[in-house]
């Protein structure tokens, strides 16, 4: 009597192969459909951000050993304790739907008001430039920096990023917001 002898191995490695190139396929085709963000650290793309990290680090240095940026008439919302994170979050500025308006200060170390820097400012939201709003000169006006009208719609975090400017030096202040 003769016995029927029948491998299976050829049969999983096309399987194997199959498998293989299907969970490839679908990498590709989930990697592809999501969305790709460009960085907008320090109000630049990343690759200057990359090129330039030590001057700009030094420069930053240099405006905070001399010049303080404070952001004015504004009210936090005040965030419940986070018992989990042993990050300190800053409690975010209120901003309201519709127009809304920043103000800053730039003083010196000696309490002086600096008039002449060059101030510009970005709305952003942490993971998509999507939404950014940037302006690039922000005008003095009765002591302080103020924006122009900012339509704000879409609720949910921002942030506010403001760079200032004086001679050599660059400053930056990240302030985080809400709108509800």
């Amino acid at each position: 009597m003769e016995e029927n002898k029948q491998t299976y191995w050829p049969h999983m490695i096309v399987g194997f192969l199959f498998l293989g190139l299907g969970l490839g396929f679908w990498t590709i085709k989930s990697a592809s459909s999501m969305p790709v963000e460009k960085e907008n650290d320090y109000m630049m793309s990343y690759q200057d951000v990359d090129t330039n990290i030590n001057e700009i680090v030094k420069k930053q240095e240099l405006f905070r050993q001399n010049y303080e940026i404070k952001i004015l008439n504004t009210k936090t919302i005040k965030l419940e304790e986070n018992k989990n994170s042993r990050r300190n979050f800053l409690n975010p500025v209120e901003i309201q739907k519709g127009e809304n308006k920043f103000t800053y200060s730039v003083v010196d170390k000696n309490g002086q008001i600096v008039k002449n820097a060059d101030v510009s400012f970005m709305l952003t939201r942490p993971h998509t430039d999507a939404d950014d709003q940037r302006i690039n000169k922000i005008n003095f006006v009765n002591n302080s920096y103020q924006t122009p009208n900012i339509k704000i719609t879409k609720p949910g975090r921002y942030m506010l990023v403001t760079r200032v400017k004086i001679g050599e030096t660059v400053g930056f202040l990240e302030t985080p917001a809400y709108l509800q």
